[in-house]
């Protein structure tokens, strides 16, 4: 959950950084799943970190 670490970023940053992973991403050519845009929102919001957010995504394609 959300840390100490969570009080470094605003959440107008952590917006910009997720646009710029999200926009990286499609100029690779990935698309950006329901689940996985979800789980920026909370990231965004402020309900969970960014090592949250990782390992949310690394459990859903089995990267452990």
């Amino acid at each position: 959950m959300a840390t100490s670490t969570m009080t470094a970023t605003t959440e107008a940053e952590r917006e910009r950084r997720v646009a710029e992973a999200v926009h990286s991403g499609e100029m690779e050519g990935l698309r950006v799943t329901p689940a996985t845009r979800a789980d920026a929102q909370e990231y965004i919001a402020g309900r969970i970190d960014s090592d949250e957010l990782v390992a949310r995504a690394r459990a859903r394609y089995g990267l452990h």
